[in-house]
């Protein structure tokens, strides 16, 4: 069975916008900048992938890009 994973980074960062509305200004605001970002740098990439990992929401797929 395989586990779960956002296809794209649009869909992660969509998805801990909307079951964590407390989270901080900063970080809010780099997940709406993530929303609509074609691209990801490895960064921001890596970056996006802690926060799932720490608010316990599945990682991106390989690739995890549109």
């Amino acid at each position: 069975m395989t586990e779960h994973t956002f296809p794209n980074h649009r869909t992660a960062a969509l998805a801990l916008l909307s079951q964590f509305p407390d989270l901080p200004h900063k970080t809010a605001g780099f997940l709406g900048h993530v929303c609509v970002a074609l691209e990801l740098s490895a960064k921001q990439r890596d970056w996006l992938v802690k926060l799932l990992d720490r608010n316990g929401l599945p990682s991106l797929a390989k690739g995890g890009g549109l």
